[in-house]
């Protein structure tokens, strides 16, 4: 669900098939779109347990997997994949989740499969909530974001936690933001400890989405530039600039790709089909609006059937006409 428009453990790896594919996927090339047996959350509301699990990907990094779905009490509201890498000096973390329970379940597990090795640094990739929503859970030093992020979420922090607390209830206890004190300056973050990362800043699904990419494995933790089997949320987007993004990523060549939200992919397939969609929506609303349609038509309309099995359809794709067609519409009366 769009946060702006609501109301306020153990590992788990492939089996042995899957971990032969990812230790020789670099000359066997994939088999499927989606990356098999990455384990799933299993969220217990009566508990406020998230059940996460982790599962070990290509050069050492971890995911760990959310619901590919919309926020909702039935699944903790934990739609993010979120990740993290351990190196000898320490754990370097990719996005905390929704919650502080969610942060130090997180922790939690991250710290059985470390063996409690220090946190060396946590990056939000966004200003969604849930890319810091956990950071209660983490040394405030270690909370790093870049500049326009960090700005962002300063911003929005209250509205998030207002909202989210509302729309999730008791999964929310206690979470209060705390904001990253690390400013990543992406041109200068080449290494996570002692592994070689390409760090870029681009935009589109927000004003800073941060993308790293292990040039080794070609691992990409792209963000909320790429979602898979999901229909797109839009916030903060613009479209335009967020195709050229998926375009630059699309050239990197990525072998896996973690998206923030949907299952882990081979290859470009989660870009692709990104790309798809948001082209698609992008030619419909400009078409929609030189012919003056009103909003309510483009929504009854709908999405053609590539996309409407995605998760999320028909809500999020309503959310997105809400609130991009707008912008189209002016767009189309010359800016008035």
């Amino acid at each position: 669900m769009n946060f702006h428009s609501i109301p306020k453990p153990a590992k788990t790896g492939f089996n042995a098939l899957a971990g032969l594919l990812v230790c020789g996927f670099l000359s066997a090339g994939p088999a499927w779109a989606e990356l098999p047996n990455v384990a799933k959350p299993s969220a217990d509301k009566a508990t406020l347990n998230y059940g996460l699990k982790a599962t070990e990907l290509a050069g050492g990094w971890y995911v760990i997997a959310g619901a590919n779905d919309d926020f909702s009490q039935a699944n903790g509201c934990n739609i993010i994949n979120t990740g993290f890498y351990i190196d000898d000096a320490g754990v370097f973390v990719i996005n905390t989740g929704t919650s502080r329970i969610y942060g130090e379940q997180q922790r939690a597990l991250i710290d059985s499969i470390s063996k409690g090795k220090p946190i060396q640094q946590v990056v939000a990739l966004n200003l969604h909530p849930d890319y810091f929503l956990g950071n209660q859970a983490y040394p405030k030093e270690a909370l790093a974001a870049t500049k326009v992020t960090i700005q962002g979420i300063k911003a929005e922090a209250a509205l998030y936690e207002t909202n989210l607390y509302r729309l999730c209830g008791d999964w929310m206890k206690a979470t209060e933001s705390v904001f990253p004190s690390q400013t990543i300056v992406p041109e200068k973050l080449n290494k996570l400890g002692g592994k070689a990362i390409e760090a870029i800043e681009l935009k589109g699904h927000t004003d800073s989405d941060l993308v790293l990419f292990d040039p080794d494995s070609k691992v990409m933790w792209a963000g909320g530039l790429v979602f898979y089997k999901r229909i797109v949320t839009t916030p903060h987007a613009r479209l335009k600039p967020w195709i050229e993004s998926l375009k630059k990523l699309q050239a990197m060549k990525p072998k896996v790709v973690v998206p923030s939200h949907g299952p882990v992919s081979w290859g470009t397939e989660a870009i692709d089909q990104t790309l798809d969609y948001l082209t698609w929506l992008d030619t419909r609303l400009t078409q929609a609006a030189q012919m003056g349609e009103e909003m309510n038509e483009v929504m009854k309309q709908g999405a053609p059937e590539r996309f409407r099995s995605f998760a999320a359809y028909p809500a999020e794709f309503y959310r997105n006409v809400t609130n991009l067609y707008p912008v189209y519409e002016k767009g189309a009366l010359g800016g008035f």
